[in-house]
């Protein structure tokens, strides 16, 4: 049995583990949360190094992306080096190809057309193949990193303007601590803080990191689109409640719920054997086609719109 486990700076209260078979492999997976600490963090990776197959990092980015553009995160850097023997992941391979399919999903399957949709891309820089794929698509997105992150209430719309703002204030925003731009710990626990809530009122999508989305999210919601990950069933019946009409997890569903992408790219380099830094985009693809992963939908009511219930 191979063994996967995702190190969280989020709470321990979403906590999960999971045995899935993927392509003939048995996995045990497993969430540990820290509680936002990034010392211990530290500390449990080291722990782990040379006792599992692979190690994600959860509720923390080792790199943003915007285009051609990778920046790299101080603190994200320090967990990458904690480990020695095991491969370390983020996730964000992942993101460049499961979550684009995700989008096509959406067209292809669900038969929904995107050509002109107002979508709030909550944090593109975590998401950027997600983001790019809409923009293609036809929608009409509305990058959030700089509204909610850095409290800039300057809507960016395109992709060129994106990555101008993202070469300005990036090189010395991924020096501060992670903390600043996102929940970890019992920030995660606690009821959302609206901030902006126009840009949430006007999409009919929104995207993005779960945690992100949810700590400045308005009370009502009603029959919008949700597109995200790492929801529990807590989760789902929170947005329920607000009025979310359809959630699509871009990660399936794994023993109830649905992991973080880094657990899921996790898997998929322990299946590949291979150093992080040695896996291709060719690599994710042959195995996403192998393995058949779908994203998981779950209709609530009828979403604003598209006329389709699924």
């Amino acid at each position: 049995m191979k063994r996967v486990v995702s190190v969280s700076l989020g709470s321990s209260s979403r906590d999960h583990r999971a045995e899935v078979d993927l392509l003939g492999e048995r996995f045990e997976i497993a969430r540990i949360g820290v509680d936002g600490s990034i010392d211990r963090a530290i500390a449990k990776i080291k722990e782990l190094d040379g006792t599992v197959d692979a190690i994600g990092l959860g509720g923390i980015d080792v790199y943003l992306y915007a285009g051609s553009d990778r920046y790299a995160l101080r603190d994200g850097l320090r967990l990458l080096a904690a480990a020695t023997a095991t491969p370390v992941v983020d996730g964000s391979g992942l993101k460049n190809t499961l979550e684009r399919e995700a989008i096509a999903f959406l067209q292809d399957e669900l038969k929904i057309d995107l050509r002109g949709k107002r979508v709030l891309m909550v944090s593109a820089l975590d998401r950027f193949g997600m983001a790019q794929a809409l923009v293609q698509a036809g929608a009409d997105v509305i990058f959030g990193d700089f509204i909610f992150a850095l409290d800039l209430d300057r809507p960016v719309r395109g992709l060129d303007e994106f990555e101008s703002m993202a070469r300005k204030y990036l090189p010395d925003a991924c020096k501060l601590p992670f903390q600043f731009f996102y929940p970890t710990g019992k920030k995660q626990d606690r009821a959302p803080q609206a901030k902006y809530p126009e840009y949430y009122d006007d999409a009919e999508i929104i995207a993005g990191d779960y945690h992100f989305m949810r700590q400045f999210m308005p009370e009502r919601l009603d029959g919008k689109t949700v597109i995200t990950n790492t929801l529990t069933e807590r989760d789902i019946e929170f947005l329920r409640a607000r009025g979310i009409a359809r959630l699509v997890t871009t990660t399936p569903d794994f023993g109830g719920r649905s992991f973080g992408t880094n657990v899921v790219e996790a898997a998929l380099v322990a299946l590949l054997g291979k150093a992080w830094a040695d896996v291709t985009e060719d690599d994710y693809r042959d195995l996403l086609a192998r393995l058949a992963l779908r994203p998981r939908v779950i209709a609530l009511r009828q979403a604003q719109g598209d006329g389709v219930t699924v």
